[in-house]
């Protein structure tokens, strides 16, 4: 049984860290393990031209030392949190995919349709249908990446695609299935957008995640809310992962005999799938059991960890 693993600094290629305060407690999370990362542009008000991301760039590197990259995020109109401004056609926006697949920027997806006729759980199945096959077909070399992928039929697509289509997976649709929202009760620690789907799609992600395809990779969508607003009646849809990131990926891979393929699910895949050139210092994770803390300090608020209070069976030394 593996002890202890060395792996190429990773990025984390999807990432909230929302901003002001905030950016104190989980901007250090997130530098302590990883290299680089993507930062979402859904804030209030969202970040929609290059002067405005400068600036959030600024604001973030005032608390760590990471390189930030720069793509643009499509949010479908009311797919997720601050998303309300997002695209609601993209036929609109087709000037902007032309002139980024001309000078190879990259397009990253929240990929759900938004519409109250479908169900929840099929959202992502339909957006490959009726958004993103069209946008491929018109837009046959712009680069894509299908953001935090939730089911089989997404992980099918990208496995079938050709190399200008990734996809980020995230360490709660690995290691949980939609049982855990409601194991005991009601659990709002669990509840993220796109939700968490059946077995059998996690299943389908894990095998995809370790599977050796390159166009997988590593992308926690961690996105901190304060705790009593995720304990709300109408509570808000976000994981908080990055206090633990790669101790959760580990788990997830081990838990298939997988630990060989982290590392260039982690350090390699998105760096390549990105053009850009792969980190050069490590990391090291050991098989030592610990437990998060039960909460952190965000802001005037509190911010609850997944997996707060709960053993987890590997710690980046």
């Amino acid at each position: 049984m593996t002890s202890s693993l060395t792996l190429t600094r990773p990025d984390d290629w999807h990432l909230h860290v929302r901003d002001g305060a905030a950016l104190q407690t989980v901007v250090p999370h997130t530098a302590a393990q990883f290299g680089r990362a993507i930062i979402m542009p859904n804030l209030k008000p969202p970040v929609t031209t290059a002067e405005l991301a400068l600036a959030y760039k600024s604001r973030i590197m005032a608390k760590a030392k990471a390189a930030g990259v720069v793509a643009c995020k499509l949010y479908p109109a009311g797919a997720t949190t601050n998303s309300d401004a997002g695209v609601t056609d993209l036929k609109k926006i087709y000037p902007t995919l032309e002139a980024m697949q001309k000078v190879g920027m990259l397009l990253l997806v929240h990929g759900e349709v938004t519409s109250s006729d479908i169900d929840l759980f099929d959202r992502e199945a339909a957006f490959i249908d009726t958004q993103l096959i069209p946008l491929r077909r018109d837009f046959p070399e712009l680069k894509i990446v299908f953001e935090h992928i939730t089911t089989q039929d997404a992980a099918d697509y990208v496995m079938a695609a050709d190399r200008f289509v990734g996809a980020t997976l995230t360490a709660h649709h690995l290691l949980y299935n939609r049982n855990a929202i409601f194991t005991g009760g009601i659990r709002p620690h669990y509840y993220c957008l796109p939700v968490l789907k059946r077995e059998k799609h996690r299943v389908a992600l894990l095998n995809a995640a370790t599977s050796g395809n390159t166009r997988f990779f590593l992308g926690t969508d961690s996105a901190p809310h304060p705790a009593h607003l995720k304990e709300h009646a109408s509570g808000c849809a976000g994981c908080y992962t990055a206090h633990a990131a790669l101790e959760m990926y580990a788990e997830a891979f081990d838990s298939v005999g997988k630990l060989a393929q982290l590392e260039a699910f982690a350090s390699f895949n998105g760096a390549d799938f990105y053009g850009l050139p792969r980190n050069t210092g490590t990391i090291t994770l050991k098989r030592e059991a610990w437990t998060p803390p039960e909460s952190f300090q965000f802001g005037e608020a509190e911010l609850k960890p997944l997996r707060s209070g709960e053993a987890l069976p590997w710690r980046v030394a």
